[in-house]
């Protein structure tokens, strides 16, 4: 019989995505004895392994075949080339070598900070013991401190197990082929993001979404532009409609009208949203409060269980790589003895969409029906840059809401290609704080796309050069 190994360690984290490794890397920075247990996802995760980084790749090898089978086609920017062809299965490698690569990293990082990590899977007996199942054999670990990085992952559909062609995003950033016909069901920005890469790729593409339009979370001004795309490109939707089961190579689908409708589909991708990641590892043995089917925290990420802390999409939404690591950050430096809070004034968001999306801070939906709101928008087809790149022909725009009164900034969103890229700079002046006056007041790069920022915030004022 295998004895049980005894470790005990100031900090102890579960769960090694963005939120997990980056808060085990500030402990190891601050001095804190730390043991990070790594569970099946690998080092960064869902984000790194089969969410944000390897979607990221996949898009932009689509990208790449969309503008080679342009020039095969017609030609494109006065370029002509031969037939264009993809061998999915090499491009699947690519992204491999990339997460290798990144999962590489990770680990370099966490050993440079004395951060032990463990591979396996975790069971917590009490809100500070867990036995971890390891390939050494089982190892019993008490912590002063334990963070809750666990993730989430895929909501699976009881009429539409996950499993042969019904399939989930991660299936999908490693198909060896490019399916023929693919239904996406659910129009939000993962389905939709994976749903334009195979479209992009050659794959006939079908969307199935219950609401009465995509990406129900933005305004209509912002999903336009890519609904406009989807039109454009031949991808058939099925708004307001219902899916239901799959057999012999259909699905069925209850239309807006209530009519039967069956779609032939090779690969069926089902992406009706995520979940945290609450089961499996002993949380009800822990005695920490939820609020829904998030872990219940408050603005320094600590649960209702004296020093046990919880970051990332365990906490709720959003649901976004980057809440996470900011919050492991902020609560490796509580342990530490630091005065800090996790209290943003935004955090951004983007859908790599064609075009893309950006929304930080308040939107026109937030702000309906207010008359102390100032709203202004530029369109991309009036900047140079993006005339030059084929990014403002698709009807982006950059707007800006600010207050009446004081000219506060409130919001910033942005639709467009490459707009992913002034997300930063929009997150920045909101959480700095800035005035209309501050962003105009700054000479922008000619010629960038981030011109557009400052010519919005110009039309806000009243004076726009470019329009």
């Amino acid at each position: 019989m295998t004895q049980t190994q005894q470790i005990k360690t100031k900090v102890l984290i579960i769960g090694a995505g963005t939120g997990g490794y980056v808060a085990g890397i500030r402990c190891g920075q601050l001095g804190l004895d730390t043991v990070l247990v790594d569970g099946s996802a690998g080092l960064g995760g869902t984000c790194l392994n089969v969410g944000c980084i390897p979607s990221k790749a996949i898009i932009h090898a689509a990208g790449k075949f969309e503008t080679v089978a342009k020039a095969a086609g017609d030609g494109t920017l006065g370029i002509t080339a031969s037939q264009a062809a993809i061998d999915l299965s090499q491009t699947v490698a690519w992204k491999d070598g990339i997460v290798r690569k990144l999962n590489v990293g990770v680990a370099a990082l966490l050993k440079k900070a004395k951060v032990k990590v463990i591979k396996g899977w975790a069971t917590f007996a009490d809100a500070k013991t867990c036995r971890v199942e390891t390939d050494d054999g089982p190892i019993t670990i008490t912590a002063e401190h334990v963070i809750l990085a666990t993730g989430s992952e895929p909501v699976e559909l009881p009429f539409l197990p996950f499993g042969g062609d019904v399939i989930s995003s991660t299936e999908a950033l490693s198909l060896d082929a490019v399916p023929g016909k693919l239904v996406v069901v659910g129009g939000g920005y993962i389905g939709l993001e994976l749903g334009i890469a195979y479209r992009k790729l050659g794959a006939e593409v079908a969307i199935v979404e219950m609401a009465d339009r995509i990406l129900p979370l933005y305004d209509k001004a912002l999903t336009d532009p890519v609904m406009k795309w989807l039109t454009g490109h031949g991808v058939e939707m099925h708004l307001g409609a219902r899916a239901g089961g799959f057999g012999d190579g259909r699905l069925n689908v209850t239309t807006k009208d209530g009519e039967p409708l069956q779609l032939e589909a090779d690969k069926v991708l089902v992406t009706v949203g995520r979940r945290p990641r609450t089961k499996g590892w002993g949380l009800e043995n822990m005695g920490v409060a939820m609020a829904g089917p998030f872990v219940k925290i408050d603005d320094r990420c600590a649960t209702n269980m004296k020093n046990v802390w919880a970051v990332g999409d365990l906490t709720g939404e959003p649901m976004l790589a980057h809440k996470g690591s900011a919050q492991g950050e902020v609560v490796a430096e509580i342990i530490a003895g630091h005065d800090r809070r996790f209290d943003p004034v935004t955090i951004a968001a983007v859908c790599f969409t064609e075009p893309e999306i950006v929304s930080a801070g308040l939107g026109p939906l937030d702000v309906e029906g207010r008359d102390d709101v100032i709203t202004a928008v530029f369109p991309l087809a009036a900047i140079g840059r993006a005339l030059a790149i084929e990014a403002g022909e698709d009807g982006g725009f950059v707007r800006v809401l600010a207050s009446k009164s004081d000219h506060r900034l409130l919001g910033v969103q942005a639709v467009g290609q490459h707009v992913a890229e002034l997300s930063n700079s929009f997150a920045q002046m909101l959480e700095m704080g800035a005035v209309l006056e501050d962003v105009a007041g700054v000479i922008h790069v000619h010629p960038t796309l981030g011109e557009a920022f400052h010519e919005a915030t110009l039309r806000a004022l009243g004076h726009a050069i470019h329009i």
